[in-house]
Formats: structure tokens, C-alpha cells, sequence
């Protein structure tokens, strides 16, 4: 039994080797590239970032450029310029879409502003007013349904007049 157990922890402990041979380089493209197996005869010493059995080449650990030499930005591919211009595109879109709500949404504010300060005004005259109640029938306002009809419309005077 013990024999056995320790047959599976070194078949553990190879697996978890096999797990860190892992390679990592920049490809022509300027993208990061990670695989288990090598990077193809085209790629240069300089591109390979990871290696297994090498330590891992970090930023802080590079040996510093000299201050003539300049670092060339990644080129993108033609496919990668058009996922750029596509994403600009929507965004431009969802931008045009917001402005357009608003504008609607400033337009129907407007028009409920006008309204509700020609109710007010049509209130403050003292002009005797009626309203259609749920039977069809004409009902003439008295005082108390006046008043507060005369408080809703400065609510509704406050709320989209602004």
C-alpha cells in the first residue's frame, strides 16, 4: 500500500512539471503568444519572453535600453484595425442614441412645461372650469377640487420647468 502511494505522488509531482514547460513569446503581429510547445524558426531569440527551464525575463529584471534607442510601438493587423474601427463605430452609434433620447426626452419636458403653465394660468383667472368625470358627465370644479388641481399643475410646473 505505501508502495502505491507514493507510485501516485511522483506521478503528481511529474504532471505538475509538464504543467510549467509552458512557452511564451511576442509573434510578428505584436501579440503575446502561450503555448506548450515551441515558437515557429521564424520568430526571434529577442520575441521569446518564456522559455521552460530559463527564468522568466520580467520588465524589471530586463537590463535597461539606452536612452537613443527607441521602443517601436505593435503593429496591428488589418484584422485588429478593423475590430478597432468597429468598436469606435458602436460606440459613436451608442452616443448618437443617448443624444437622441435626451433630446427627445428635453422636447416632451418642453411641451409638458407649456402645458402645465397654460392649466395654471387658466386656474389663477378664476374662470369657472369643468372636467369630464368617468361616466362622461360635466362636472364643474369647487373650490377644494380647485385647489387641488392647482397644486398638481405647480407640481407639474416645478418638475418640467426646470
Amino acid at each position: 500500500m505505501q508502495l502505491i502511494r507514493t507510485l501516485f505522488i511522483a506521478v503528481l509531482s511529474l504532471s505538475c512539471l509538464a504543467a510549467q514547460a509552458q512557452w511564451q513569446w511576442v509573434d510578428n503581429a505584436g501579440r503575446k503568444v502561450f503555448s506548450d510547445q515551441p515558437p515557429p524558426s521564424d520568430i526571434p531569440a529577442k520575441n521569446i519572453v518564456k522559455q521552460p527551464g530559463k527564468a522568466t525575463l520580467s520588465l524589471a529584471a530586463a537590463p535597461a535600453a539606452p536612452a537613443s534607442a527607441s521602443v517601436a510601438a505593435p503593429q496591428l493587423s488589418a484584422e485588429d484595425k478593423e475590430l478597432v474601427a468597429k468598436k469606435k463605430k458602436a460606440e459613436a452609434d451608442a452616443l448618437a442614441r443617448i443624444k437622441e433620447e435626451s433630446d427627445s426626452l428635453a422636447k416632451i419636458k418642453a411641451t409638458n412645461c407649456e402645458k402645465a403653465k397654460a392649466n395654471q394660468a387658466l386656474l389663477d383667472s378664476g374662470v369657472r372650469m369643468a372636467v369630464t368625470n368617468a361616466k362622461g358627465e360635466r362636472e364643474f370644479l369647487d373650490d377644494a377640487a380647485r385647489k387641488n388641481e392647482a397644486q398638481r399643475t405647480r407640481t407639474a410646473v416645478e418638475t418640467n420647468c426646470k
